[in-house]
């Protein structure tokens, strides 16, 4: 597991939000969101990884976090030179429940039963719309009908492949991996902490860039968080809530626009 490997789990919280404004997701790159684990921690005793070499306590994390029904992404990515807030959790059924917050707007996304929801805030669909060169009068009255309401989107029509394919867990995850060809280099760093829970600290080195990535030391060695300094993509990316059910409230049928409909001014 190497950087190029951490990269591409950050790029899934990308995902979440670039599909969501502009379709498939553009060269993105990560802003600071939080610094290293906390460093005050006291690993368990035994240590479960005890002699265990750092390039195989990683194959373990990416295994581990692979074989997850469930998780809960947080951090911050920037797109376009627009830090973009994600908070996003998706289980292995591709059921998911999330928030992002990009240019000084806010929207929620919701994936049930195929169907993929959407409701944002006036500033979100703003800028959303505009990115898409939407004539402002057509913004504005799009955004009057959506006022309020979730934006309802069923298998096949626009957009419905990326925005349903961040509710893929399996996806998401399937490229982790996937770096045999690379230089190794993974080294341990001091235990540590990420949010009441003792993990190993791996940390990878490559030109300006180092990556550090928090593996927990209770239970499965799931990967906990990830910090990227230096470089050309800083930032950070916390997984949490492992396994635990996706619970997804699809909105009233009276609170949803369907996209075929918009055009028209009329809800679903």
């Amino acid at each position: 597991m190497t950087s190029h490997s951490h990269r591409k789990l950050r790029a899934a919280a990308v995902v979440c939000a670039v599909a969501v404004v502009a379709g498939p997701a553009p060269a993105a790159a990560w802003a600071t969101a939080g610094g290293p684990p906390s460093a005050a921690a006291v690993a368990p005793s035994p240590d479960p990884f005890a002699g265990v070499p750092a390039d195989e306590i990683g194959d373990r994390a990416v295994t581990a976090t692979q074989s997850a029904t469930s998780l809960r992404m947080t951090g911050r990515v920037v797109t376009d030179g627009q830090p973009v807030d994600v908070d996003f959790a998706v289980d292995d059924q591709e059921q998911c429940t999330g928030r992002m917050r990009i240019q000084g707007g806010t929207a929620e996304l919701r994936k049930s039963d195929d169907i993929t929801y959407l409701k944002g805030d006036e500033a979100f669909w703003r800028a959303s719309l505009t990115s898409q060169d939407m004539p402002e009068p057509q913004i504005d009255a799009t955004i009057e009908l959506l006022k309020g309401r979730w934006l309802k989107i069923a298998p096949g029509q626009a957009g419905s492949d990326d925005l349903g394919g961040v509710c893929d867990l399996k996806s998401l995850l399937a490229d982790l991996g996937e770096d045999d060809g690379e230089p190794r280099g993974l080294t341990r760093g001091p235990d540590a902490e990420v949010d009441g829970t003792p993990v190993a600290t791996l940390v990878k080195k490559e030109g300006d860039e180092t990556t550090t990535v928090s593996v927990s030391q209770e239970g499965k060695p799931y990967i906990r968080k990830m910090v990227s300094t230096g470089g050309d993509e800083p930032g950070s990316v916390v997984l949490s809530d492992y396994d635990k059910p996706v619970e997804v409230k699809v909105p009233p049928a009276d609170e949803t626009v369907d996209l075929s409909r918009l055009d028209q001014g009329t809800s679903a």
